[in-house]
This record gives structure tokens, C-alpha cells and sequence, in this order.
């Protein structure tokens, strides 16, 4: 496991899901984690950790927010920014294809604006998603927002150099993101996941071990890290 002494991170999204067990990880390795959300510390499992509430898409709270823990070391953002669009891209509502930018958009102002406040060797690792080159039918939306998320990370690593910036790519992981319960939620991972190479729903902390991975790795910037289980495309 990497040691963090001494370092100092700040995790969007980190009160819950993915996000959280990154923070939990770098809590674990010794780092000092501030955690940003929209509503605030959700979980027990945050205990120690600095909770600060900003949205990732009002730039100001976000400027206040980086010149407060200037100096930092490593920049996660997990935080969708919003409601995102599923379904058949010909019957879907084209304001909320647009909506579903908005993880992108909260990825650039955190990189633009985090990046000049940070320590000169940093780290930056940001969330893709396996639909941006595996595509499913219903996910046209997330798929082009994650190759956004691909594209931004591959070219902003030679613009914020020595910064480095890297993204994980998941596959379908269990967490709060996906609504259903109970048999439902166990029959659509199991219909998703039937023919992947590794055939089941991938975990959170799994995710977050590629993250710290990233994070540490000071060889790594521009690239892009699939924790999907070998997803293969319907």
C-alpha cells in the first residue's frame, strides 16, 4: 500500500461510492482528505476526514474552496454534476443529453482552478466510464461524455505539466448510483455483466485501488486505467 505522509487531498464526490473509498485509501496511507460534496458528510466512514460542501459547477465556491488548501498534493473528482441522460438516443430529450455535460464541465472548472493552487508534482485523477469505448445501447449519452472526460485528461496532461493528471475508466460497479433493489438490481447486473471475461458487478474499493495507483505512480499522466471486469459491448 503507498504511503501518503504528509500529503494532502482533496476528493469530490468523496462522501459516498467511489469517491469515498479513494478517500478512505488515502485516509489509510496517511493523508490528510478533505472531502467535497453538495449536501455535506453522508456516512460515518468520513469520520476524520475534513468535509467541505461546494458544487463543482459554481466556480466561485470552487475558488474559495482551492485558495483555503492551497499547496495540496492530489485532486479527485468523482462528483457527475448532475442527473445524466439514459435511454435511446433517438427518443431522448435533447436538454438532458446537454445536462449530462455537466460532469465534464465539474471536471474542467476543478482542474483549471484547482491545478495553479497545487503542489508543483501533483495528482489529478478523474472518473471516465466504460460505455466511452464499450458502448451499450441507452448510454450514447454518458458514452460521448466519457470520451470528453478521455480526450480532456489526454491533452490537459501536456498543458498542466509537471502536474499529472490520469483517468479510471469503470465498468458497472455497485453503488448508489444504480437506483434499483432488491431482485431487480441483482437480475440487471447479472443480464450486464453475463458476458464480460470477468461475469459480475465490480466493487468500489476496486476503483479505488487503480486511483491510488495513479496517484502514486509518478511515471504515469495523459492515461487511461479500464476497471470494468474484460467488459464486452452488447
Amino acid at each position: 500500500m503507498a504511503s501518503f505522509n504528509g500529503k494532502k487531498s482533496i476528493v469530490f464526490g468523496g462522501t459516498s461510492g467511489i469517491g469515498l473509498e479513494i478517500a478512505k485509501l488515502l485516509q489509510q496511507a496517511g493523508a490528510q482528505v478533505v472531502t467535497v460534496s453538495r449536501r455535506g458528510a453522508i456516512s460515518d466512514e468520513s469520520d476524520g476526514m475534513q468535509n467541505e460542501i461546494a458544487d463543482v459547477l459554481d466556480r466561485d465556491s470552487l475558488q474559495t474552496l482551492f485558495e483555503k488548501n492551497a499547496g495540496f498534493d492530489f485532486l479527485v473528482n468523482t462528483a457527475t454534476g448532475g442527473p445524466r441522460a439514459i435511454g435511446p438516443f433517438l427518443e431522448m430529450d435533447l436538454d438532458g443529453f446537454q445536462g449530462s455535460f455537466a460532469k465534464l464541465w465539474g471536471y474542467v472548472n476543478t482542474v483549471r482552478l484547482g491545478a495553479p493552487q497545487m503542489a508543483k508534482e501533483g495528482a489529478i485523477v478523474l472518473l471516465s466510464g466504460y460505455p466511452a469505448r464499450k458502448h451499450r445501447p441507452g448510454t450514447l449519452a454518458i458514452g460521448t461524455v466519457g470520451n470528453a472526460v478521455e480526450g480532456f485528461v489526454k491533452l490537459a496532461a501536456a498543458e498542466i505539466n509537471p502536474i499529472r493528471i490520469n483517468a479510471v475508466c469503470p465498468g458497472l460497479i455497485d453503488t448508489p448510483m444504480v437506483l434499483k433493489q432488491g431482485e431487480e438490481r441483482e437480475e440487471y447486473f447479472s443480464n450486464t455483466t453475463g458476458n464480460h471475461l470477468i461475469p459480475r458487478v465490480g466493487k468500489p474499493e476496486e476503483v479505488a485501488l487503480a486511483a491510488i495507483f495513479l496517484l502514486e505512480n509518478q511515471f504515469v499522466t495523459g492515461t487511461i486505467v479500464d476497471v470494468d471486469g474484460g467488459a464486452i459491448p452488447a
